[in-house]
C-alpha cells in the first residue's frame, strides 16, 4: 500500500515565498539589455557584444529611444528595422498602438567630477524628464510584413534591438504604397529520383502504360485526414 503523502503547510508556503522573491528579484529587461557604449559589454553578465554589430549600436536606434522623444509616445507613428529594408522590396512596417516604458530603467551615471548635465529651467520635474532613461519598455502595434497586414495587435519583438528607424511623416504615405503581385500556386512537384523509379517499377509490374510522368499532387499532401473525411463524406447524393 502506498504512503499517503503528508500535507506540509509551512514548507508549502515556504516554497511560494521562495517563488516570489525569485520572480521579483529577477533583473528587469532594462537591467538586462544595458549597454555600456565604450567597451560594448553588457553590465548584468559581462558579455561583449559580437563585433558586426558595433557598427549598427553606434549608428542606430532602440525603438523606445526613438518613440520617447515623440509626442504621446508615436502612437500612430510607422516604424520599420534595418534588416526589413535590406532583405525585402515589400514595406515592412509597424503601426503603433499602445506604449508602455520601463520608467524603473537607470540612468548611467557621469564620470566622477564632471558636472550633472541639468537643462536651465525653472521646472524641477523637467530636469527629471530629461534625465529618464526611456530606453527601454514594451510597445503594441500592427504589423505589416511584406505588405501582408495582420488585423490584430500584437507585442513588438525585439524592441531592445539597434536596428528600428522611423518613418517620416511626410514619407509614410509612399512608404507604405504597395501593389501585391500575384502569386503563382505551384500544384504538382516531381517525385524524387528513386521514389519516381520504385513507381515505374510497380506501374510496369502491374502492366500499366507509362503515358505520363509520376507527379506529387500538392493539395492531397498538404490536406489534412480531417479534411480528406470532409472530403469523402461529401459527395453527390443519389
Amino acid at each position: 500500500m502506498a504512503r499517503k503523502k503528508l500535507h506540509r503547510p509551512i514548507a508549502a508556503m515556504a516554497k511560494k515565498i521562495r517563488e516570489y522573491r525569485a520572480l521579483k528579484n529577477r533583473p528587469r529587461e532594462s537591467q538586462r539589455f544595458a549597454l555600456d557604449y565604450e567597451t560594448m559589454r553588457r553590465p548584468l553578465t559581462q558579455k561583449r557584444l559580437p563585433v558586426r554589430a558595433w557598427e549598427d549600436v553606434r549608428n542606430e536606434n532602440r525603438l523606445l529611444a526613438l518613440l520617447c522623444r515623440l509626442p504621446r509616445f508615436g502612437v500612430g507613428r510607422t516604424v520599420t528595422r534595418k534588416s526589413w529594408l535590406w532583405a525585402h522590396d515589400e514595406p515592412c512596417y509597424w503601426v503603433i498602438t499602445k506604449v508602455k516604458v520601463d520608467y524603473t530603467a537607470e540612468v548611467t551615471a557621469a564620470p566622477p567630477g564632471a558636472p550633472t548635465p541639468l537643462p536651465a529651467t525653472s521646472r524641477p520635474h523637467r530636469c527629471l524628464f530629461a534625465l529618464q532613461n526611456m530606453d527601454h519598455g514594451r510597445a503594441w502595434g500592427y504589423l505589416t510584413f511584406r505588405g501582408k497586414t495582420e488585423e490584430e495587435v500584437r507585442e513588438i519583438d525585439k524592441p531592445m534591438y539597434h536596428d528600428w528607424r522611423m518613418v517620416p511623416k511626410h514619407e509614410e504615405e509612399a512608404f507604405k504604397k504597395f501593389t501585391p503581385v500575384l502569386e503563382e500556386t505551384i500544384r504538382y512537384l516531381p517525385y524524387p529520383p528513386l521514389l519516381r523509379a520504385m513507381i515505374l517499377a510497380q506501374w510496369q509490374k502491374e502492366g500499366k502504360p507509362i503515358t505520363e510522368e509520376p507527379m506529387i499532387d500538392l493539395e492531397k499532401v498538404m490536406a489534412s485526414p480531417l479534411q480528406r473525411a470532409k472530403k469523402k463524406a461529401t459527395g453527390t447524393p443519389v
